[in-house]
């Protein structure tokens, strides 16, 4: 009796991860930037954006409305409250996100060092965690 051909081992690993990376900033800064600044800054962006798309990494990405719009839900037996934001106290809130798909944490961080947010706030990278398939 010929033994089966066996293929190669299922995969156990994943060979890339997803990252979020989260773009913190001051609105108030932003709005007291002149109009042909704010123009610069925008560019910058869309620039970022489209090297991460060029390079095949970026999954999804936008720019949040300001903070100030923001409502914070939640359940206080069992009834829902709400606050009108900015909820958090503090000077930077969440201005936007990219969504990106890469091979490890260290190269995130590398993508989150070129955000043009990172110059003027901070980028704050997380891993995010994968949901199980559907059984």
């Amino acid at each position: 009796m010929m033994a089966a051909a066996i293929g190669p081992p299922p995969e156990t690993e994943q060979d890339t991860m997803q990252a979020m990376l989260m773009i913190w900033s001051d609105d108030k800064a932003w709005d007291a930037m002149p109009p042909a600044a704010q123009a610069e800054a925008m560019g910058a962006y869309r620039a970022y954006a489209a090297a991460l798309a060029e390079a095949g990494v970026m999954r999804a990405g936008e720019r949040l409305k300001p903070a100030a719009g923001a409502a914070i839900v939640t359940l206080r037996d069992g009834a829902p409250q709400v606050l009108d934001g900015p909820y958090a106290e503090t000077r930077e809130q969440l201005g936007g996100y990219f969504l990106i798909e890469v091979p490890d944490m260290e190269t995130a961080i590398r993508w989150a060092a070129r955000c043009p947010g990172a110059a003027h706030g901070r980028v704050e990278v997380r891993e995010i965690w994968p949901s199980p398939p559907p059984a």
